[in-house]
């Protein structure tokens, strides 16, 4: 169950736990926290995509380590067993990487899922929202870190050669083909060799940012050639819509597990 629907979620509100995963690319000025203060769903919980990031890395929100993991999970208050709902007011559909996360970490996947459309849908058919903070007792949450979900730069590299799984780019085609210049600063133009590219927006219904159907995502994926395979690694700018193609990939195929390059082209397409 990687999505459920505003209806779903409605009728379950008060049985799941709820996190409010918004986060916006640097250049749009929108602060998902202050948003999220004004306006959210109730019982909902703030996920701060960068503050609950490994800190001693200066790339853009890299996963963080196992023990930092669990104090951030405890203090939500969230455990291993708790049924999780996440959501996003965001174009890039960054709730996607909250739920790649708790994967890597060990949840049960059948135990975390998106709110398909997030908070647009939501409140477009007016169901209730709140501006009041929830507050969450304190649990005790247990990383069961998967690193296999996961690759560094040196195995992305490795793998030009050996070709032992094969990468998807979720950026547009623009910004994969090196036409258009990178929002952040010091990073060049392109992609990793032997990739293939899938921009994220086209398996996302843009009235109502809701996924689409997964005939149609089978579709976008047959197209560049990835057809029933479990060895495939998603890439994009930073880790955030490489997670949304992740996810509309485990929708088709039941035997995989959602598999990010970490640093993608933010650490790739690093200028020395």
């Amino acid at each position: 169950m990687s999505l459920v629907s505003t209806d779903w979620l409605e009728k379950n509100i008060n049985e799941v736990k709820i996190l409010d995963a918004s986060w916006h690319m640097p250049n749009t000025q929108r602060n998902g926290y202050e948003e999220y203060k004004k306006d959210h769903i109730k019982n909902s919980i703030f996920f701060d995509i960068d503050k609950f990031s490994n800190k001693k890395n200066n790339l853009p929100h890299m996963l963080p380590d196992s023990s930092e993991w669990e104090k951030i999970v405890s203090s939500l208050g969230i455990s291993n067993d708790d049924q999780i709902i996440v959501y996003d007011n965001s174009d890039v559909i960054s709730s996607c990487r909250c739920w790649y996360t708790f994967i890597f970490f060990g949840h049960d996947p059948k135990l975390i899922s998106i709110l398909n459309g997030g908070l647009s849908k939501w409140k477009k058919e007016n169901r209730e929202t709140t501006n009041e903070l929830y507050v969450s007792e304190k649990k005790q949450y247990i990383s069961k870190k998967k690193d296999s979900l996961v690759k560094s730069k040196d195995e992305i590299e490795a793998n030009i050669v050996e070709k032992k799984f094969k990468v998807v780019d979720a950026r547009s085609k623009s910004r994969f083909l090196g036409l258009e210049k990178e929002p952040r600063a010091g990073i060049r133009s392109g992609s990793i060799k032997n990739s293939y590219n899938l921009p994220f927006g086209e398996i996302i219904n843009q009235k109502d940012k809701t996924f689409s159907e997964k005939k149609i995502i089978k579709e976008k994926f047959a197209k560049i050639g990835i057809i029933d395979e479990n060895n495939v690694v998603f890439s994009c700018g930073s880790g955030i819509t490489a997670s949304v193609l992740s996810l509309a990939y485990s929708m088709i195929n039941d035997k995989y597990l959602p598999t990010v390059y970490d640093g993608s082209w933010a650490e790739y397409g690093k200028i020395k």
